[in-house]
């Protein structure tokens, strides 16, 4: 038996290396989030819908509310009446502007202090807005079972005061010292009173407390005024006596010692300069004699550092001299020989000049060691001066430690005393005339149009809230989703190519059978059109007989396909799905390249996945290309395509196999297509029919179809339900398993492919069938919308 190598038939996508990108997981979430939203998009606009269509009910249907709003300003400015003091108080006199502040008198404005001053003035507990008359429905239900009571003042009083504070706001407007006090109620007019009332309480209350607060401070500051003025009297007495009883002179705020330590270190610092000085020019000028072998211009150069032989008239002169003496005495070597008595001579001059310049450095030099003597006595005796004063400044500074501890004592008393004296000074000031820092600058009107319900604002958020719980609705039902929608999922599930993906077809979703109505008319009442001769060449579709004298050689009956579906790539050969079939043929093409008969099997993982439409119409295509095409029917438990293509069949594969018949006569011809078809008869249910497929008789018939055709199409059976096509892997080159889109689990394909180890390596690729072009455009745009919609049709290609 020719068998493919499985090898060679499998092709796992391998996809090009990308360059590494920077941005490369950011650009892959927000392909991901595109897909979720293009898959899910039918769910997130009808969640969005049923959120704005809950809110547009709210919105006519909630109760109209209208809100008024005073505005009152903290002013920074102080307002200093009876005097210009603006430090502020402790106890709160003048508490200090801040945002801290602004919040506070915010929370102020919000109390039970200012609310119940409120019910008070406007008599609030007997308004019918705070209290109603009547009983909700529940009350009544509870009034059945309980006697209430009637209700105390202070019990009413509590409840509008919640209600009260409820629809009250007060808020600060942006970070400026204004407040905002808004009120919501059913009557404008009375928004309007309660927004003025609780302003105008908040001022009364203000005032209020500033007056308590400096009858309260003028009291206390008085008594202890007296006691910090004696304390700073004491403490001012002990600095005085300290000073006496320790000698300690101040002379302008800074005490004897300090100044005369400071001006000896100065002295110190400068005689320190002077001697390092000194010395550097001494130890410079001694490095210059005790080179004597230096060369004439390297000492020339080396005296022109030392500043004093600049300045020196002799050693000017003699180096004036030494120069001229070296230019006659070059100029003479060249005219008269350097050994010449004049040139001579010359040397010795030169000589003697060096040695007098040397004699005058030295003495230069002996004054420089004077100045380095005088220079190091002087440091030494500033040292000494400095050692004194430091001694003397230790003993003044141990009793200035006590004087500072008495000192700040004293003045810490002296500042609070004149404090404590000016807050009593403003104290008694504003206990005669309180003053308030807020002023009313807006005063609240009637509502013109009600504030609540917020229609837009509701509406707005209804979509966007809706928008992310519809985003949340589809992100779940995404993760939950495991079946197979895409190539891409088919080929990564698998590590097989996706060969096609198929539509449906049929009656199923009304598409796929417009373009070949008429040709099913004509079949169905082909028998009543044309001659004789011509019902005659179409074959008898009615029984199993002989077909023609052309076609008696092969002993082949004729088919009668009762299924329009197992005709449909003849009826509309330019459809989707036709064309799908077609590249399921190219796959197989290139996989059986160098093969000169091929068997080929179409199996699934779980019944009714479609493989058995998928197989007949892959034989159609083959036929009708001219190949010699056989399609056998090997589901022995389940035969549905000998069903659809040979309802009245009398003998077929087990008789084959058995020996009851001979392969020619159990092999039926489409006289359309001349497609080959050897169905499947059973009598009655095969409990072992993995051992008939697996039985040598089977595969001599296997092979006896290689000989005697191109192509062996094989239905199996589905992998999951029975074992039989697990008996089959000797007899088939290759295998395509057939997956209906959206609806197997991908567990169950994976689990079934785990039960049939040996399968794996000859499946050559999958088919998606039963495709929902629309719904597959959100999960594969690229391929399901510019294949099938956009580009499809400019190539004559119909649905």
């Amino acid at each position: 038996m020719l068998q493919v190598d499985p090898k060679a038939l499998r092709s796992p996508p391998s996809a090009p290396e990308q360059p590494q990108r920077a941005s490369a997981t950011s650009q892959d979430s927000l392909l991901a989030l595109r897909a979720l939203i293009r898959r899910q998009l039918p769910f997130i606009v009808l969640t969005v819908i049923v959120c704005v269509g809950l809110a547009g009910a709210y919105c006519m249907t909630a109760e109209k509310k209208y809100t008024s709003t005073a505005a009152l300003i903290i002013d920074s400015r102080k307002t200093q009446v009876l005097n210009q003091q603006s430090s502020s108080s402790p106890l709160g006199v003048d508490t200090p502007l801040d945002s801290a502040t602004v919040d506070s008198q915010v929370e102020i404005l919000k109390s039970e202090k200012v609310g119940l001053a409120v019910i008070k003035d406007l008599d609030l507990i007997h308004n019918p807005e705070f209290i109603s008359n009547e009983k909700s429905w529940l009350s009544s239900v509870f009034g059945l079972f309980f006697e209430s009571s009637p209700l105390s003042e202070q019990s009413l009083t509590r409840i509008v005061l919640m209600q009260l504070q409820r629809n009250l706001s007060v808020k600060r407007k942006a970070l400026s010292y204004v407040i905002e006090v808004s009120y919501k109620s059913r009557d404008p007019e009375l928004s309007a009173h309660i927004a003025n009332a609780i302003a105008e309480a908040y001022f009364v209350d203000a005032l209020e407390a500033k007056y308590q607060a400096s009858k309260r401070a003028a009291s206390w500051l008085q008594d202890r005024l007296k006691e910090l003025r004696a304390q700073a009297s004491a403490a001012d007495r002990a600095v005085a006596d300290y000073k006496a009883k320790n000698n300690i002179v101040d002379t302008g705020g800074r005490l004897l010692t300090e100044q005369q330590l400071a001006e000896t270190n100065s002295a110190l610092t400068i005689a320190r300069a002077q001697t390092a000085e000194a010395q550097a020019r001494y130890d410079r000028l001694s490095s210059i004699l005790n080179d004597e072998n230096r060369d004439v211009n390297d000492l020339f150069k080396d005296i022109a550092t030392v500043t004093d032989s600049l300045r020196n008239d002799v050693i000017t002169r003699l180096r004036q001299q030494y120069l001229d003496l070296a230019a006659r005495e070059s100029d003479w070597s060249k005219r008269y020989g350097p050994q010449h008595l004049a040139v001579v001579n010359i040397r010795n001059q030169m000589r003697e000049i060096r040695k007098s310049i040397t004699d005058e450095l030295r003495r230069i030099g002996e004054s420089y060691k004077s100045d380095l003597e005088i220079a190091r006595a002087r440091e030494a005796s500033v040292q000494a001066s400095l050692k004194s004063t430091i001694d003397q400044s230790n003993d003044t500074s141990q009793a200035q430690i006590v004087l500072h501890d008495l000192d700040s004592n004293a003045q810490s008393a002296r500042a609070l005393a004149d404090n404590f004296l000016q807050l009593y000074m403003l104290s008694v000031q504003q206990q005669s005339f309180p003053m308030t820092d807020a002023r009313l600058i807006t005063e609240a009107s009637p509502p013109l149009r009600p504030s609540d319900p917020k229609t837009m604002l509701i509406i707005l958020a209804a979509i966007v809230g809706g928008s992310l719980l519809g985003f949340g609705v589809g992100w779940t039902r995404d993760a939950l989703d495991q079946v197979v929608r895409t190539r891409d999922d088919a080929e990564a599930l698998l590590g097989v190519s996706c060969l096609a993906v198929t539509p449906r077809i049929g009656g199923g979703d009304g598409r796929g059978n417009r373009a070949s109505l008429a040709g099913r008319i004509k079949r169905a009442f082909g028998w009543l059109l044309g001659t004789k001769k011509e019902r005659d060449a179409r074959g008898d579709v009615g029984s199993l007989a002989a077909i023609p004298s052309a076609n008696a050689a092969t002993g082949s009956g004729a088919l009668t396909v009762v299924d329009d579906v197992m005709r449909f790539v003849q009826d509309s050969p330019f459809s989707r799905f036709t064309e799908a079939v077609r590249s399921i043929k190219v796959a197989a093409d290139i996989a059986f390249m160098d093969h000169k008969s091929r068997v080929i099997g179409f199996t699934s993982a779980l019944p009714n996945e479609g493989k058995t439409t998928i197989s007949a119409s892959f034989a159609q295509i083959l036929a009708l290309a001219g190949n010699k095409v056989v399609l056998v029917d090997a589901d022995i438990r389940n035969p549905s395509l000998t069903r659809s293509l040979a309802p009245t069949a009398t003998q077929g594969l087990l008789d084959v196999v058995l020996g009851r018949v001979d392969l020619d006569s159990a092999i039926l011809k489409d006289a359309e297509t001349q497609l080959y078809f050897l169905p499947t008869v059973v009598p009655s249910r095969v409990a072992q029919s993995s051992e008939f497929l697996s039985s040598s008789a089977m595969a001599k018939t296997m092979e006896a179809l290689r000989e005697k055709f191109d192509w062996v199409v094989v239905d199996l059976s589905p992998l999951t339900p029975v074992i039989d096509v697990r008996s089959t892997s000797r007899l088939i080159d290759a295998y395509v398993l057939v997956i209906e889109w959206g609806r197997t689990d991908r567990d169950a394909i994976v689990n079934s492919l785990k039960d049939a180890p040996m399968l794996h390596d000859q499946i050559i690729g999958t088919v998606l069938n039963k495709a929902d072009v629309d719904v597959l455009n959100r999960y594969d745009s690229n391929r399901g919308n510019y294949y099938y919609k956009n580009y499809y049709h400019r190539y004559g290609y119909v649905d």
